[in-house]
């Protein structure tokens, strides 16, 4: 197999972020070489659902390098060329928005621009409550966009949280795959767990 850079970013769907770490693992085993990077309020946000610090330290161990966490540590990533590759997993509506229309604020969002610029996949990994309201015209937009590819996703609780979509985790490993053949992996809407 070729070797393939990978740039793994978080963003602050916290009740996620443990199924990220999971996906993160899947992505380190199979291609080895990943850089980790956390949005500004992952890296500085304790939540219910864990310590900021203790996840930073995480990704640290299993990607065996230093953590990409402000928009001067993201911006090299583009000129240089260190990534084949860029996940964002997940990727918030927040950060959709931000992708959609332009916007560089973040280590995440940066780090998603520098890439793009050499003309190299991005892989979204959604996680927003709403992906069928005020978040759809941008997956709609990003979709529509050369580089972008989007792990499958689907409604989390269709009863309670109607407009809210996931991505499967699972998949991440996958939808890179294809992403670096140019392809985007299908159906990119599923169907109920």
């Amino acid at each position: 197999m070729k070797h393939v850079n990978v740039g793994f970013a978080f963003c602050g769907s916290f009740c996620t972020l443990s199924n990220a770490m999971e996906a993160l693992e899947r992505v380190a085993s199979q291609y080895g070489d990943v850089t980790p990077i956390v949005s500004e309020r992952t890296a500085a946000t304790d939540t219910r659902f864990g310590n900021a610090h203790d996840f930073m330290r995480e990704m640290e161990r299993i990607c065996d390098r230093r953590v990409i966490d402000s928009v001067k540590k993201a911006e090299p990533l583009g000129p240089k060329k260190l990534l084949d590759i860029m996940v964002i997993c997940p990727c918030t509506g927040n950060t959709l928005a931000k992708l959609a229309a332009g916007v560089t604020d973040s280590s995440v969002t940066m780090a998603a621009k520098a890439h793009l610029r050499n003309g190299r996949p991005l892989v979204l990994a959604i996680s927003t409550n709403d992906a069928l309201a005020g978040s759809a015209k941008n997956i709609g937009e990003l979709m529509a966009r050369k580089q972008i590819y989007f792990v499958p996703f689907r409604q989390d609780d269709p009863v309670k949280k109607p407009t809210s979509a996931v991505a499967d985790f699972s998949l991440v490993p996958d939808t890179i795959a294809a992403a670096l053949q140019g392809e985007q992996l299908q159906p990119v809407l599923l169907g109920p767990v």
